[in-house]
């Protein structure tokens, strides 16, 4: 048996390898992982120099796309084109009840005047017998027509504001919500006196005070209104305006033309 105990070796021995002192194994380490940050980092870069590369695929890319935006926006704008693009117009409910406020106020306002400082038989001459006020109480309708039928106009005027109302509510041509405006405003006037003038509910007579001529019937600023407005919306209907805000045959022109 061997009883020799293994020579250690020498620190200044040649054969055996010199030994890592600690902070050179730290060393060490510090550079690995400095390599590993600077790959990553420059992975980044080597994306970003690709998209940068000469040869332009990433810009073709972009200028693709933006050329997908303007055909998708002008394919929408074609289409709303050939819907007859109504959305194009703005409702006009607003102006169709202003009107018909201003048109009622002024009504009211003439008739009250009217009853207050006027006498029944007693005209007031404006322009010699041309043009005269003279207070008269009307049971009939506009003009006074069809005198007798107090609750039928009544009835009819109630339907006509409500009606009005309906096709305001998706109106869009200026010019229909000034006519129906007018309309509305002058039923309205009318309404009220045969609703709260004697001699009773459904029954009032309404206050016609304007004369022209001889040969005219007497009327009010409702009755004017109603007229205006009803010969306004037949000339609209003519020539082709819709209460959409679009032109009947300029738009069928205009898609034919595309």
């Amino acid at each position: 048996m061997n009883t020799d105990r293994p020579r250690e070796q020498h620190l200044d021995d040649p054969d055996e390898p010199p030994r890592e002192s600690a902070a050179d194994r730290g060393a060490d380490r510090d550079d690995e992982s400095g390599a590993r940050d600077t790959g990553a980092a420059s992975a980044p870069a080597a994306s970003g120099s690709d998209a940068a590369a000469p040869d332009g695929t990433a810009s073709d890319r972009g200028d693709s796309d933006d050329a997908v935006d303007t055909a998708g926006t002008g394919a929408d704008s074609a289409t709303a084109r050939m819907s007859g693009a109504p959305a194009a117009f703005p409702r006009r409910l607003p102006w169709l009840l202003l009107i018909a406020a201003v048109v009622l106020a002024v009504d009211l306002g003439t008739k009250a005047l009217v009853v207050a400082k006027m006498t029944p038989g007693e005209p007031i001459s404006i322009i010699g017998d041309v043009v005269r006020l003279t207070l008269i109480r009307n049971s009939g309708a506009a003009f006074s027509m069809a005198t007798g039928m107090t609750w039928l106009l009544t009835l009819i005027a109630v339907a006509v504001v409500i009606g009005v109302i309906r096709i305001g509510r998706t109106l869009r041509s200026l010019s229909w919500a000034i006519g129906l405006g007018l309309v509305l405003g002058g039923a309205l006037g009318n309404l009220v006196d045969r609703l709260f003038r004697s001699p009773g509910p459904l029954q009032g007579h309404v206050i016609d005070f304007i004369a022209v001529t001889k040969w005219w019937p007497v009327f009010n600023v409702a009755d004017s209104s109603i007229v205006c407005g009803a010969i306004l919306l037949v000339v609209l209907t003519v020539f082709g305006f819709e209460p959409d805000g679009t032109r009947a045959g300029h738009d069928q022109d205009a898609k034919a033309g595309e």
